[in-house]
């Protein structure tokens, strides 16, 4: 059953992308709430929840507005209007998961006319991709360790009008991790798109060898980026040498590889 393309946004604000393949390029970013994953190093777990008492908070050069937490994509693209503080530019869909809410991408896709929708995607709902993947021109696909995650919470969201969330169950054993991001690259491959690893200090090599591997089978043009994780709540940064030997692994299958911290973090901006 079909719902009304309603999310729950959690801001609107123009930044530089300091993440993936098109980092330093200035864009206008649409958080959504609501995200079933737990990731330990996620840096937005304010996005997770929907509490029914929150609003959206748009970020326009007079300073922020807040307006009702359900958007539509007319909403949002007037919102988006607002953020920009000049000429129109790239819009990167971020969250939270923004694949628990396809209708509103798809919806969204139809207000953007010539400018181009970036996802953002943790690359835990494959039969959400599959359905918006023509209307996105970029993917930044993550490749997730499970070890780096906790269980995740089993949750539709719901909002008015019968809106709901996706019931397309994320994953939450390795198993599940393997095939959804197996479908995942499947589905990016030969597109737009780039696949981010984030690094923890705290693993091997080992540990990403199976992501590095599937990239080289299922989507052996599409970039990879090895992200050393920011060291925040307790978070371990990789050494420089960690990292270095990990980009020759990857080069070894031969992949492109980059290897790009939080560039948003050291410019300290949002």
């Amino acid at each position: 059953m079909d719902h009304p393309a309603l999310a729950p946004v959690l801001e609107v604000f123009a930044s530089i992308q300091g993440e993936g393949r098109y980092v330093g390029e200035p864009q206008v970013f649409l958080r959504l709430r609501g995200c079933p994953m737990r990731c330990t190093w996620c840096d937005t777990p304010g996005s997770w929840d929907v509490p029914a008492a929150a609003s959206a908070r748009v970020m326009t050069p007079d300073g922020p507005e807040r307006h009702p937490l359900w958007a539509s994509p007319f909403h949002a693209i007037t919102w988006i209007g607002s953020a920009e503080p000049r000429d129109p530019r790239t819009v990167s869909l971020t969250g939270g998961e923004p694949l628990i809410w396809p209708e509103f991408i798809l919806g969204l896709r139809t207000m953007l006319g010539g400018r181009r929708l970036h996802l953002e995607t943790a690359g835990g709902h494959p039969e959400a991709l599959a359905r918006v993947i023509d209307v996105i021109d970029h993917v930044s696909l993550d490749l997730k360790l499970p070890a780096d995650l906790e269980a995740p919470v089993p949750s539709i969201f719901e909002g008015p009008d019968g809106v709901r969330s996706t019931s397309e169950t994320a994953p939450n054993d390795l198993a599940t991790w393997r095939i959804a991001r197996r479908r995942c690259l499947t589905l990016v491959s030969g597109r737009d798109a780039c696949a981010k690893i984030v690094v923890s200090g705290e693993r091997s090599r080992d540990d990403y060898q199976e992501l590095l591997e599937d990239v080289s089978g299922l989507a052996a043009g599409t970039p990879v980026v090895l992200q050393p994780v920011t060291p925040l709540g307790g978070a371990t940064a990789p050494s420089a040498e960690f990292l270095n030997d990990l980009a020759e692994d990857a080069r070894d299958l031969g992949l492109e590889v980059r290897v790009v911290p939080q560039v948003h973090r050291t410019l300290g901006i949002a």
